[in-house]
């Protein structure tokens, strides 16, 4: 059993910043990897970012360079510090981790707009 609560989202305008924040509770002790991923209307859901048990990140094109993906071991947290925001980042937000046994869960979502 796994809870994740996120939050930081809201308006930007364009060329702006956001940190993301995902909290996780219960069960995490054999997470292994944590990501972002969004959704928005029209477009196919989109994985942006992991980052993996050893550290190793991985980006999608359309954020590389602007989004970084960190997390705090201490805090259970993991973040997504989102810079240079477009307009076509408007989406909602989901934070999940994967757990050894083939197990994955996910946050509530945040909304994040950026204005044109």
């Amino acid at each position: 059993q796994v809870d994740l609560v996120e939050s930081g989202g809201g308006l930007v305008q364009s060329g702006g910043s956001l940190r993301l924040s995902c909290t996780a509770s219960g069960r995490i002790f054999s997470t292994y990897v944590w990501g972002w991923y969004r959704q928005a209307p029209g477009r196919e859901r989109e994985l942006v970012a992991t980052i993996r048990i050893e550290g190793s990140t991985n980006y999608a094109d359309s954020v590389k360079g602007r989004f970084t993906i960190s997390r705090d071991s201490r805090k259970d947290t993991h973040y997504l510090q989102m810079n240079s925001l477009k307009p076509e980042d408007t989406a909602v937000y989901y934070c999940y981790v994967h757990l050894y046994g083939n197990l994955a869960y996910w946050g509530q979502g945040t909304q994040v707009t950026v204005s044109s």
